[in-house]
């Protein structure tokens, strides 16, 4: 066995100096990396490998015997078999760091989604599920549910409460409508085609939101910034022109995004607008025969010639 680790150690090391010519000229084929560099060909084999090498010939002193020929030949062949072994490795342990940070990811997007939901759900607002939409679901509520799972596809959970929003404001107006006109009235279906019309345009406006946010979807932002932050000097002026471009595509996808969501903004307030106007007309006719004004007037009257009578009395 020392016999056989000293022969593998003469044999690695004498591959040393070739392999190392090789990575000189093409990188990639000396080194397991990717991507590779010639100064990780340098530290392989003119550092960890002559160590490598020198740790195992120390080993085998202990036996006294000369080096074996067997031990020489794999010595020999023992780089061209490890590279695509570790290759493999490398591979294998990539994907399954890119598997844990995908799940990573997508955990942390379900929680924060969860967590908005939650959010909205406190503050009042019905939450709609595109998977299972409402029993009495009528055509935009339906547009609604699709809009917010184009923007859930899109991974912007953030933009896809705005269609709970918008649906939670629809359902509030059409019951103050409801409460204030009949349903059989021309004012009614008027005002029932307007408050319509204007959510219909909110749909639209997350529709377009959802086809902005899905053309910038596979860029990662923050690898970018990393790369730039980190490599940036070493990159050539092509690699680092695009990926300021990539860059500038997502800030100009959020601006894009921001004046979209304003503009449903001002959609919701139209709505605001509208219920808070509707329950201010009066359509019912009054049930008391007198006002308040008189009627406390009265009671508190009555209140003191009760209190004089139990006075008077027996």
């Amino acid at each position: 066995m020392l016999a056989f680790l000293q022969g593998f150690s003469y044999g690695l090391f004498l591959t040393c100096l070739p392999w190392l010519l090789v990575g000189l000229v093409r990188p990639e084929l000396a080194v397991p990396q990717d991507p590779a560099s010639r100064l990780q060909v340098i530290l392989r084999y003119c550092l960890l490998v002559p160590f490598l090498c020198l740790l195992l010939w120390l080993t085998s002193l202990w036996g006294g015997f000369g080096p074996s020929l067997g031990g020489w030949l794999a010595g020999l062949v023992a780089i061209p078999v490890a590279l695509p072994l570790e290759r493999r490795l490398r591979g294998w342990l990539g994907r399954r760091r890119e598997r844990r940070r995908q799940a990573r990811l997508a955990a942390q997007a379900r929680q924060e989604s969860e967590r908005r939901a939650r959010e909205v759900h406190e503050a009042g607002v019905a939450v709609l599920d595109p998977a299972h939409p409402p029993a009495d679901a009528d055509d935009l509520v339906l547009a609604l549910c699709r809009a917010k799972q184009a923007l859930l596809d899109a991974r912007r959970p953030d933009l896809a409460v705005q269609a709970d929003r918008v649906y939670s404001r629809y359902c509030h107006v059409l019951k103050v409508l409801g409460g204030r006109f009949d349903r059989g009235e021309l004012a009614f279906a008027r005002a029932r085609e307007l408050v319509t019309e204007v959510c219909l345009g909110a749909v639209d406006t997350l529709h377009t939101m959802a086809s902005q946010a899905s053309g910038v979807v596979s860029v990662d932002g923050d690898w970018v910034r990393r790369r730039l932050a980190r490599e940036g000097p070493g990159l050539s002026h092509q690699e680092r022109e695009a990926l300021r471009r990539r860059l500038e595509l997502l800030e100009e996808t959020e601006r894009r995004l921001r004046e979209l969501a304003a503009r449903n903004e001002a959609a919701l307030t139209v709505l605001d607008d509208t219920a808070v106007s509707l329950a201010r007309i009066e359509t019912s006719r009054p049930q008391a025969s007198v006002t308040t004004e008189r009627a406390l007037a009265a009671l508190s009257h009555f209140v003191e010639r009760a209190d004089r009578y139990g006075r008077d009395g027996p």
